[in-house]
This record gives structure tokens, sequence and C-alpha cells, in this order.
């Protein structure tokens, strides 16, 4: 595939929108400034198109203009899935053909996050997308632990419930918190677990990037959008691929 250029009224124009916040009141320097800082980044003409105060101090913009840049599809990396995506019955049936017994997942928010709907979304029956998720797998034993969880307390739960895999959703970013969270977590496992018995850890939320997993140490990092499905057909990959599956339960 060839270069490509954004697309905004006719193709290859190079016209972008972009959005950001200044600790600006809205003025007109406001307004210049943001135009200051587009035309930094590259966007040649720049117009702001929405100026918003956001409370005392602040202004939201959105800005549209052209950019010269162009961007070389052959060269971008990004995590494909490597496994087959299966469906309930045929997860079920590579569990018990493999391991023979459920599989325990362990799924929590850690740290301070409160925000459940992305790990209720995978683990609570209801799904997301369509589809159901993985409580309503027979061959899964589901532990959600919900939110604000510490990382002591994830490891604990997870050696009771002789987890099998431990799913971690982080959806608060600031200051990186979950990149932090993350390497908190999976530092913890590794400590408390024998390399051979440790749990699979999977992360996953919107800012998350995929080709970070073992940059953060753990097994599988999902990113937005992400299905019940593609979870536990990345689960059944990883812990029961064949007749005999790689790791027995934890002791």
């Amino acid at each position: 595939m060839s270069v490509v250029m954004p697309y905004g009224d006719t193709t290859g124009d190079g016209m972008v929108q972009l959005s950001f916040t200044l600790p600006m009141s809205h003025s007109k320097v406001a307004e210049g400034s943001a135009v200051q800082l587009a035309n930094k980044m590259g966007m040649d003409p720049a117009l702001v198109v929405h100026a918003k105060p956001m409370g005392p101090g602040f202004t939201f913009f959105v800005v549209y203009g052209r950019v010269n840049h162009v961007v070389d599809p052959s060269v971008v990396q990004v995590v494909e899935r490597d496994y087959p995506l299966l469906t309930p019955k045929e997860v079920n049936a590579a569990v018990k053909r493999s391991v023979r017994r459920r599989l325990t997942v362990v799924g929590a928010c850690i740290g301070t996050d409160a925000h459940t709907v992305g790990i209720d979304a995978i683990l609570n029956i209801k799904g997301f997308a369509g589809e159901k998720g993985l409580e309503y797998y027979r061959e899964l034993k589901v532990v959600n632990l919900g939110a604000q969880v510490s990382v002591p307390e994830l490891v604990d739960r997870a050696r009771a419930e002789k987890a099998d895999a431990v799913l971690v959703s982080q959806v608060v970013t600031q200051r990186d918190a979950h990149l932090l969270n993350t390497r908190e977590m999976s530092a913890a496992f590794r400590e408390s677990y024998p390399s051979d018995r440790r749990p699979l850890l999977i992360v996953g939320g919107p800012r998350f990037d995929e080709t970070m997993a073992a940059e953060l140490g753990v097994d599988r990092v999902f990113g937005r959008g992400t299905t019940p499905g593609e979870v536990a057909s990345f689960i059944a990959h990883k812990l029961a691929p064949g007749p005999a599956g790689p790791r027995g339960k934890v002791a």
C-alpha cells in the first residue's frame, strides 16, 4: 500500500480536526494561542471552529486545518489476533478436552479505579456487543472482585481461588496510573508465584497500547472494543490449546 494523507473535504487534502484544552480563560488571545499551538504541531493553515470555557481558567478547543504529513501503513506495528475466534461452545469443548476441569478466572479493577463497566462487560453474563460474558461459559468459573481492589488483595484472592487467569481493567489514566498499576500487579504476581505456576495475566482498557504486553509484564493487552468472545478465545488458546493443557491448577 502506498503512503496516504488525511482526508477532509477532498481525497489527499491533508485536512484534520484536533481537540485539546488550554489552561487559559476564553478570549481572543486564547484562540490565537490555540492556533499557534496547532501551527507548531504542523497544521497550517489552522482555524478554530469551536471554543468553549471549561470552568475558571480553562478553554476547550477544536481546530481544523491542513497538515503535510503522510502515513506509511507498511511500517505500522499492531498486534494482530494470532488465535482462532471461538464460539462459547467451542471454548467449553476445548477446556473440557484439554484441561478436564473448569478454569477459574478472577477479574478486578485495581488501585483507585472505580470504573467497572469494562470488567463487567467481559465477565458478567449480560456481556457486551451482543456476546455473553465469561459467566455464560460452562467451563469457566468467574470471580469478579469489582472496583478499587489493591494489588496484594488481588494476589491473595487469586491464590485462594486457584486462579488460572487474572483479568484487570484500567480506565483511570491520569499520570499513567494504568501503566503504573499494571507493572505493580505483574511484579507482585511474579514475586508470589513460580514462573510455571503463575496465572495468565490479561489487562484491558481504552488507553492501553496493545503492543506493550511484554513491557508491562503481562500475557496480553486488550484495547477498546474488545468483546468477551475475544478474551475467552485467548484464554482457551493459551490454557487449553491441545489434548493436554500447558498448565495445571495453581497449587
